[in-house]
């Protein structure tokens, strides 16, 4: 039963509803084995393998070759059409076709001219079983033609002015290839500022004096004939005038506002947007509504051209290009539509078929705008060509239904737009032949015991033959579990047995004949290892040896290989292979690892592994390695003011070389007790010279290294004081940060104790105002890190440096710092605020930069608040909780991410510097357009009956704008848990539950749900849920699904099928002889008035009949008009035919399912067709 919603219906169109039912009993066109012998036997009709592109632009200069192969069986005769009439070749001495090929060769280069031959050329290729055609093969000769001549005036601008140089070159075939260079034949360079156009015109966005010489050439390359044709040089000579007016951008192309683009699916989409201004304004590309596609978008010429490939109707859409400099800004909004010329959807397949048999060529095309379908038949349209009773044309599909031999021909299809055309040809071949096997004779097929053993028997014939294996000469037909025959006549046996070898007949018989091929099966004993390699454990330098000892059948031979750790044996003469094993002499550590033994014969192969374990040999006493032991017997020579000699003797090493020596210093007099890292001598050296500074009291001390480690330090060395000194360093990190908004602080770290080199350490700090001409200012002040300026200006700067002094004199001359005073709040809030809403959740605000003398610090960067007012679509207002983004440095523009769809926000932006926030900007308020809802709140199904269920819903918690519909889909499960046709319904806004009535009962429905705003369609939530089970039905359903599913009742469904047939054919043959038979007779006198034939224009089935009466069969043998079957009319139910109650009407009226009583599996939504699968098989070209 199929699903009904409580929605208004509509009727299916007599002529669908008949294609449907026709499409129900479809058989499916043969398989034609890929055999080169037989294919070359079978008759043919002609295919077009080869042929010179639609567009054809040929080389005036050379010969012209338009290609057109084709083949068939028999061989094609070829013929072409010039202009849509006969070109007669025989008559054109400089036309010739190559021998067996319809490629015309048109001789040019012996005085022809290729002119004379522009026109639309089209071949044909045809035999006795049909004709097949190219395309419309357009020939037009390339042309290169020169410029003409024009008197050109030098060209005088001002310096800043903007300029355009135009190219205009001359029209060629194909359009050439524009370029600028110079008298020496170098390309001008181009940049931002000076840059060529799509149209080859070159542009300035200013002029400038280096910008004046006079020989700006244009060069157009016309790569078809390979020519360059030169445009006279232009003259350009910029004058100076002073000062130079900067101006703001104005687009020099495309000029305007906006402009519209269309350009062909898959093509590449090229916008250019060329800007005059001073400065050189900059390009930049956005599209309105949506983002630029990501992967396939390209700038190219300084992006002021915008590539975007393989473009699609998606990329539709309005492009804005924004030139800026710092005066301003200018922009332009090209509108591009993205059309189609048309592209296959599913192009025509060839047909075979047998006599009697039925089949259908489908061709679906897509573009844009759609494209109209037409149909030929030998390359003649279809409506005047001649007749066949076998074919009905149906819009995209041509149905054949019991073809003869004479059915045979090409068809071809023409799908074709403003934009272009698709047109494919393919055959229907009628083939009438006797069985033929096509698998050697006595072909030897050899298997091991309990595998399985596969049979080949590849034959053709049509009608498709019958295949039937027998087992030796004179043996009965093989049936039972034992085997599985396959529909490409393959014969397995799943566990083949000892017994199983033998000779095999394969049998192949139809209606026109018969034959049988023998071939023959042995079953050999497996291969296998009796005596496996077992784990070794063997010490260093010892003999181990591995066992691999096999059985196999006698007819077989094996070879053995043994693998390492999955690999190959080293390459070493110390593994030794034998014929039962593998031994390895004088074992070292890297022999650790797996050994596999591989067994390997033509039929089968087997392995075992073991696993070698290297350990070492019993221990020898162990030599004990320690740290060394510390220096002794320090000694100090040589005493200077800077420099002194130290020395010692090494302690013992303890078995591991002493690598170096640690000198490590103590000063006594600052930091007593602190030990300081000194240097460090190689193992070999036991005295050095040490550097000292002035005013330490130096002790000394040494350490020992080896490869264990450190050893203990000596004992120190004699103290030594050196003399005071001025200071050899200043202070490090001297920094100038005001901590109020009138200070400087001053800071620097101090020099440690050993680095003042003399009593008392003090520090000169000065300071002056950076770019003012003022004399410094210093004080000194003591051992300390850090002075205050107070009484500065709000952050200036400042050069500041601190120097360090001791009772002996000044350090070296210090290096200046800049440094700045303390930050006050800033002043001035951002001006010009302006919000770009992207989309329902991202928005992009833009503000202008505050002068940087009001910022009074550092600029840290711009913080923007943001929040929430109230939801367009609820209109509530909450909680307001404002949002921060940080923008850092001086950036005008920021995106705020996370926003909620159709709602109404306000922000404001602040400039932030070291001390705080500024003043807020004035509130901007901005509103978010509709985005998709969430998923709506629940879903519950409730009060399931026999045939309807009950859905109630909650609305989305967050709609995102206002609710147009929801849509529910559904479709049911089978038991093998496959899905069923989807059924969509669109539910208003406004409602809140449904009920599904006319459902199947007993049977589970999956329903997906979810709610759509203007936008689309948002997340969606599923549920299942189940029918009643009608109780008394059951146990039929149960009984009608065993019987359908047994073989034996599907023959006996063909066999009435067959007898059906034939009482309508020896019917129709009595109708036509004028003659009624008593059922007739009885329908005549007992016409039902419940039944009436329906007309084709009411949309309404009606009935078969023949030509000279149109009564409709008697009731009984149709479907009632609500597509309903019920009990009481008759036992023979539909339901039978299927797989219990799970058989079923599509949307269209098609049943589902199969008299085997089993199911295809269905598409979850967009089905193309409901056509029944056929019991025959599959149709397939042979092409």
């Amino acid at each position: 039963m199929q699903p009904k919603v409580m929605m208004k219906k509509k009727n299916i169109s007599a002529s669908k509803a008949s294609l449907i039912l026709f499409l129900c009993q479809i058989v499916s066109a043969l398989d034609v084995p890929l055999d080169s012998k037989l294919l070359e036997e079978l008759l043919q009709p002609p295919t077009i393998t080869q042929q010179s592109p639609k567009d054809y632009i040929v080389d005036p200069r050379e010969n012209i070759v338009i290609q057109c192969e084709a083949k068939g069986k028999p061989p094609p005769s070829f013929s072409w059409t010039r202009n849509g009439t006969h070109f007669d070749i025989d008559k054109d001495a400089l036309v010739t076709m190559k021998p067996n090929s319809g490629t015309l060769v048109i001789n040019i280069m012996n005085g022809g001219k290729a002119e004379a031959y522009e026109g639309v050329y089209q071949c044909t290729a045809r035999n006795e079983r049909g004709a097949a055609i190219s395309n419309n093969i357009v020939i037009r000769p390339s042309r290169s033609p020169l410029w003409t001549k024009e008197k050109l005036e030098p060209n005088q601008v001002r310096e800043g002015d903007s300029l355009v140089l135009h190219c205009r070159p001359p029209v060629g075939l194909p359009p050439p290839i524009i370029f600028w260079m110079d008298n020496a034949f170098q390309r001008l360079p181009q940049s931002e500022r000076v840059s060529q156009g799509l149209n080859g015109d070159l542009y300035f966005s200013n002029v400038q004096p280096e910008d004046t010489r006079e020989d700006y050439i244009c060069y157009a390359r016309f790569n078809h004939t390979q020519t360059i044709q030169q445009k006279q040089p232009i003259s350009v000579k910029v004058f100076s005038t002073k000062p130079v007016t900067e101006r703001q951008p104005v687009l020099l192309t495309p000029t305007g506002s906006t402009s519209t683009k269309v350009e062909l699916r898959g093509n590449v989409l090229l916008l250019e947007c060329i800007a005059a201004g001073l400065p050189t304004p900059v390009i930049r590309w956005i599209k309105e509504g949506g983002e630029l596609p990501a992967n396939r978008t390209f700038f190219e010429n300084f992006k002021k051209t915008l590539k975007i490939i393989d473009v699609s109707e998606a990329d539709s859409g309005n492009y804005k290009c924004i030139a800026r400099n710092t005066l301003g800004s200018a922009h332009h909004v090209i509108s591009v539509t993205v059309k189609a010329a048309p592209y296959w959807i599913t192009a025509p397949r060839n047909l075979v078929l047998s006599p009697g048999e039925d089949g259908m060529l489908i061709c679906r095309a897509n573009g844009n705008p759609k494209p109209d379908i037409s149909w030929l038949a030998n390359g003649v349209p279809i409506a005047i060509a001649p007749e066949d009773p076998s074919r009905k044309v149906d819009g995209d599909t041509i149905i054949f239904s019991h073809v003869q031999e004479r059915s045979s021909a090409v068809y071809q299809c023409n799908a074709s737009n403003e934009y272009g055309y698709l047109l494919a040809n393919a055959f229907v071949n009628v083939l009438a032949e006797p069985p033929r096997i096509l698998t050697p004779a006595n072909k030897l097929y050899q298997v091991i015991a309990d595998s399985p053993a596969l049979l080949d028997c590849a034959y053709f014939g049509s009608p498709k033959p019958e295949i039937e294996w027998f087992k030796g000469v004179k043996g009965s037909i093989l049936r039972g579990n034992e085997y599985v025959f396959h529909d490409n006549g393959t014969l397995e046996i799943p566990v083949a047995q000892k017994d199983s070898t033998g000779t095999y007949t394969c049998v192949a018989r139809n209606e026109l004949g018969k034959i049988q091929n023998e071939v023959q099966l042995e079953v050999k004993d497996p291969t296998m290892i009796i005596k496996q390699p077992e784990y070794k454990v063997i010490q260093r330098y010892g003999q181990v040896s591995f066992e691999c000892i096999i059985k196999h059948d006698s007819t077989l031979l094996p070879t053995v290989i043994w693998l390492k750790d999955n690999d190959e044996l080293p390459d070493d003469e110390r593994f030794l292979v034998g014929k039962d094993n593998l031994t390895i002499m004088n074992v070292t550590d890297k022999d650790d690892g797996t050994y596999t033994c591989i067994v390997n014969t033509t039929l089968d192969s087997v392995s075992a592994s073991a696993v070698l374990t290297v350990v070492a040999a019993p221990p020898t006493p162990a030599i004990i390695y320690a740290r060394p032991n510390p220096p002794f017997d320090l000694e100090l020579t040589g005493q200077l003011e800077r420099s002194v000699e130290l020395s010692w003797v090494p302690g013992d090493e303890n078995n591991s070389p002493i690598t170096n020596f640690v000198i490590e210093f103590e000063d006594g007099l600052h930091e007593p007790g602190v030990w300081h890292y000194q240097t460090e001598v190689p193992g070999t050296q036991t005295t050095v010279q040490l550097k000292l500074s002035p005013y330490v009291s130096y002790s000394f001390r040494v350490i020992a290294v080896n490869e264990i480690g450190r050893s203990q330090p000596s004992e120190p060395s004699e103290q030594y004081l050196t003399k005071s000194a001025n200071p050899d360093e200043n202070p490090s990190n001297v920094q100038g940060i005001g901590s109020e908004p009138d200070n400087l602080v001053i800071t620097w770290e101090s020099l440690r104790g050993f680095q003042s080199n003399g009593p008392g350490l003090q520090y000169k700090v000065s300071w002056r105002q950076k770019d003012v001409d003022d004399e410094w200012t210093s004080v000194i002040v003591a051992n300390v890190s850090k002075y205050i300026v107070s009484g500065t200006p709000t952050f200036v700067p400042y050069e500041i440096k601190v120097q360090a002094l001791n009772d002996l004199g000044y350090a070296p001359e210090p290096l200046e710092v800049i440094g700045h005073s303390g930050e006050d709040l800033p002043m001035v809030a951002p001006g010009n605020v302006q919000v770009h809403v992207i989309n329902s959740t991202l928005a992009k605000v833009h503000w202008d930069p505050v002068p940087l003398k009001t910022v009074r610090g550092h600029l840290q960067g711009y913080k923007v608040y943001y929040w929430k007012v109230q939801s367009l679509s609820r209109r509530s207002r909450r909680h307001v909780e404002k949002k921060i983004l940080t923008f850092r440095g001086n950036k005008t523009f920021g995106m705020l991410p996370g926003l909620e769809p159709y709602s109404s926000y306000k922000l404001n932006v602040r400039v932030v510097n070291g001390k705080g926030e500024g003043p807020a900007s004035p509130d901007k308020v901005f509103k978010t357009p509709e985005g998709v809802p969430s998923s709506p709140s629940f879903l519950k199904i409730t009060n399931p009956t026999l045939d309807s269920l009950t859905l109630e819903w909650g609305s989305p918690t967050h709609p995102n704008g206002v609710l147009t519909s929801y849509i529910l889909k559904f479709q049911p499960i089978n038991n093998t848990h496959e899905l069923g046709p989807l059924v969509e319904i669109r539910i208003p806004a406004n409602e809140s539950s449904l009920i599904l009535k006319n459902l199947n009962y007993s049977t589970r429905y999956k329903f997906y749900f979810n709610a759509q705003t203007s936008v689309g369609s948002g997340s969606q939530i599923t549920e299942e849920a189940v029918t009643i089970m009608d109780e008394g039905k059951m146990a039929m359903a149960s009984r009608q699904v065993d019987i359908a599913t047994q073989g034996w009742f599907i023959g006996l469904m063909c066999a009435v099928a067959l007898l059906i047939l034939i009482l309508l054919i020896v019917c129709f043959i009595r109708r036509n002889k004028g003659g009624k038979y008593p059922v007739k007779e009885k329908e005549d006198a007992h016409a039902d008035p419940e039944i009436q034939p329906m007309k084709e224009d009411d949309g309404t089935f009606g009935e078969y009949s023949d030509a000279e009466d149109h009564k409709p069969l008697k009731k009984g043998s149709r479907t009632p008009s609500d597509r309903t079957v019920k009990k009481e009319d008759s036992d023979d139910s539909l339901v039978d035919y299927g797989e219990g109650v799970n058989g079923q009407f599509n949307e269209d009226g098609s049943f589902i399912g199969q008299y085997s009583g089993k199911k295809e599996k269905e598409p979850a939504e967009g089905n193309e067709s409901s056509e029944a699968p056929s019991p025959v098989n599959a149709m397939n070209s042979f092409v």
